[in-house]
């Protein structure tokens, strides 16, 4: 049984402040923002604190952007009557359809202050599927 009369009155509301700052799980999730800049579509993710090179995964399938993120948080809480650490883990995957026409080999990704930005140009016309007719064999 743990002794709670060592929390903090914030302790204890930690887990309403995560909820009202949107984080509804038990791993955080993605908060991205998207939107055309001409022909481009640009996502923005916020994904302070992590590693770029280790700890995110952009990929292409399906006409689909994959961005999947691992974190690793760790918060302290440090007082007169005692100390308290906390650390969450878990991995979010977002999925945003892409412009028709766009190409794997231009969309390019970069990472900047927390902010993981994506852009996937799409080509200025998209070449239109002719209708083909299917021929009705009889038996």
């Amino acid at each position: 049984m743990s002794d709670l009369s060592k929390w903090t009155p914030s302790d204890m509301l930690e887990p309403v402040r995560r909820f009202l700052d949107g984080d509804l799980s038990i791993t955080p999730g993605i908060k991205i923002e998207q939107f055309q800049e001409g022909n481009t579509l640009v996502v923005r993710a916020e994904v302070p604190g992590i590693d770029p090179d280790k700890d995110v995964d952009v990929s292409v399938s399906e006409g689909m952007l994959h961005i999947s993120v691992m974190r690793e948080e760790k918060s302290e809480h440090k007082s007169k009557t005692g100390y308290r650490s906390e650390f969450r883990y878990g991995s979010s995957v977002r999925s945003i359809a892409l412009p028709a026409g766009a190409r794997e080999e231009d969309i390019t990704a970069t990472y900047k202050d927390g902010v993981l930005e994506v852009r996937a140009p799409a080509p200025e016309t998209v070449p239109e599927e002719t209708a083909k007719k299917i021929r009705i064999d009889r038996s």
